[in-house]
């Protein structure tokens, strides 16, 4: 799909992961182009599902979620219905921030952010632990965040 964006669509990208309150006016001036087009374009990569939404990103520690973990879940019963409704209930808890279904040892990786060791210990008790019977379940916790990145980067593909 990155084939069908010129460079503009891409250094449009490239700006908005930088910052997302650019105004059209602004890249246009960094892109050499009048912000109409700009908006036209935007519009164009929000249309085409390039552009999934704006957000904030937040000091997880200023908001009382200091704990961040990882934790890998294997399930006991690995049927298509089993697996479904874990993934439905899992992404309706608020702790929950990513939840991903892997290949290998463990069947999910969550990242999950919490208050403290007590609220994460509730977490699994009153709710990851009810969803589906689990087979194993292995939790990993941040002691420092070395690098955090929300930005894809993306080139233009050779030959372009």
């Amino acid at each position: 799909m990155l084939n069908s964006l010129d460079s503009t669509d891409i250094r449009i990208l490239q700006l908005l992961q930088e910052n997302a309150r650019l105004t059209n006016k602004e890249i246009g001036e960094r892109l050499n182009k009048t912000p109409t087009p700009i908006y036209e374009r935007i519009k164009k990569l929000q249309e085409q599902g390039y552009i999934k939404g704006y957000v904030a990103i937040l000091d997880h520690k200023k908001i009382d979620r200091g704990l961040m973990a990882f934790t890998q879940v294997q399930l006991r019963d690995h049927s298509a219905e089993n697996l479904n409704h874990f993934v439905e209930e899992v992404i309706t808890f608020e702790e929950v921030l990513e939840c991903y279904q892997m290949s290998g040892g463990f069947d999910f990786f969550l990242r999950v952010a919490v208050k403290d060791l007590d609220t994460y210990h509730d977490f699994l008790m009153k709710k990851l632990f009810n969803v589906v019977p689990l087979g194993s379940v292995q939790s990993t916790f941040v002691l420092k965040e070395a690098k955090r990145e929300t930005s894809f980067p993306i080139t233009m593909p050779k030959g372009k």
